[in-house]
């Protein structure tokens, strides 16, 4: 018996996670003849979190895995698109589509669904804090508001994001990169003297950890600041600012003090590290101030989920959908260059892009082909470059931000 309240993969593939209704439904299906009457189900978003026009679609290769072995056919986009609730006309867009047996995969729509909603919704807050953040580092920090157990799958929806890397262990193990972090309050505490612990660290790790102090713990954060830079000197890289929302006061403000107070004394090699309840907004705006990196935690990890539901659309070939959707499998049709979206019935003919006339491209291709993935699963620095290419061309309107005043 597992000692920690979590599914094993095997549980999960077994469909042990489901909602007792598919279960339920199985028994009935079975039960009447209709367990091989085979049918098209689209999964499709409600809405983005928040009211944002547009998501990353994280959890795919993790799909695929859930798949493999089960008589369907999956068709998704590729993991790391962007993508909308519905296009220009209202139409919903589908991120992935199953063909198979409603036997053979209802089981699965449960965990189907919770790997797509948890991770995208991961990598949407990402991708807008990379947006926030410009050029300027970001790390994800959140994984201590979550379950261990999701540790890895939230760094790497984080990473796939646009984050520039992520603190855990196994979160860097998933992304294939190492671990990036500082140091903890704490260090400080147990030497009870800040410039004895920065100094034992320096003396401890070896020279390819960055020196980032941590510099609010007993002081004032210019103070400290300072002190760190005149014990460490050159070996400094940042000094990291994690100060509790109850005592910031204006934190734009110590950031432009601890900027002028380390370079009037010939520090301004020393770059400054914020961490601390911090958001997209937060990001942007201390980052004009003078922050040069971020460390963001739950606003990323425990991001609401996208709403994303999975409806069959045929039964034997013919289109059949409850209220509220429309029948039918569905292509989306999208520009590469504008990133614009046309949703059409499967089977029409390519069309060109409203927005600027060029070709499309299919966007639901072949992931699982009757339970052998067939889709290329990249690496996810590969998906992270896809993610950060659409989310640069994508227009200021298109991100839903305000056009500027002309």
């Amino acid at each position: 018996m597992s000692r920690f309240h979590i599914a094993t993969d095997d549980e999960i593939r077994a469909g042990r996670t489901t909602d007792v209704y598919f279960a339920r439904t199985r028994e009935v299906l079975k039960a009447k003849g209709r367990d091989r009457v085979r049918v098209a189900a689209e999964v499709t978003a409600g809405r983005i979190p928040g009211g944002e026009p547009w998501g990353v679609l994280c959890g795919v290769e993790e799909v695929a895995r859930l798949f493999e072995g089960v008589p369907v056919y999956v068709y998704s986009m590729p993991e790391g698109s962007v993508f909308r609730p519905s296009d220009a006309r209202g139409v919903r867009e589908p991120v992935l589509l199953i063909e198979g047996a409603y036997y053979d995969f209802c089981a699965l729509e449960t965990p189907l669904l919770g790997l797509l909603c948890q991770e995208s919704g991961v990598a949407t807050r990402a991708a807008n804090v990379r947006i926030a953040a410009g050029k300027k580092p970001v790390v994800a920090f959140g994984i201590r508001r979550m379950h261990p157990a999701l540790a890895p799958a939230l760094d790497r929806a984080a990473y796939i994001g646009g984050l520039d890397g992520v603190s855990s262990l196994k979160g860097a193990e998933a992304i294939g990169a190492k671990p990036m972090g500082t140091m903890p309050h704490a260090l400080m505490v147990v030497f009870g003297d800040q410039v004895a612990a920065w100094r034992a660290f320096d003396e401890v790790m070896p020279p390819d950890v960055p020196r980032v102090a941590l510099v609010d713990t007993y002081f004032d954060e210019k103070t400290e600041a300072v002190m760190a830079a005149d014990a460490l000197g050159d070996r400094l890289g940042a000094v990291r600012l994690d100060t509790p929302g109850s005592r910031r006061g204006d934190f734009a403000a110590i950031i432009r003090e601890v900027r002028w107070e380390l370079d009037l004394r010939g520090h301004d090699h020393v770059n400054i590290f914020i961490s601390g309840g911090l958001d997209a907004e937060a990001v942007r705006a201390l980052g004009e101030a003078g922050a040069d990196a971020f460390g963001v935690g739950t606003y990323i990890s425990g991001a609401p989920t996208v709403d994303f539901a999975l409806d069959i659309v045929e039964v034997e070939g013919r289109p059949a959908a409850k209220r509220g959707k429309m029948g039918g499998r569905k292509q989306v049709w999208r520009c590469p260059r504008c990133i614009a979206d046309i949703v059409q019935a499967y089977g029409r003919s390519m069309p060109r892009c409203p927005r600027c006339g060029g070709e499309t491209e299919a966007m639901l291709r072949p992931l699982v082909r009757n339970g052998e993935i067939v889709a290329e699963l990249p690496e996810p620095s590969r998906i992270r470059e896809r993610v950060l290419d659409q989310i640069g061309r994508l227009s200021s309107k298109q991100r839903g931000e305000r056009e500027p005043t002309k």
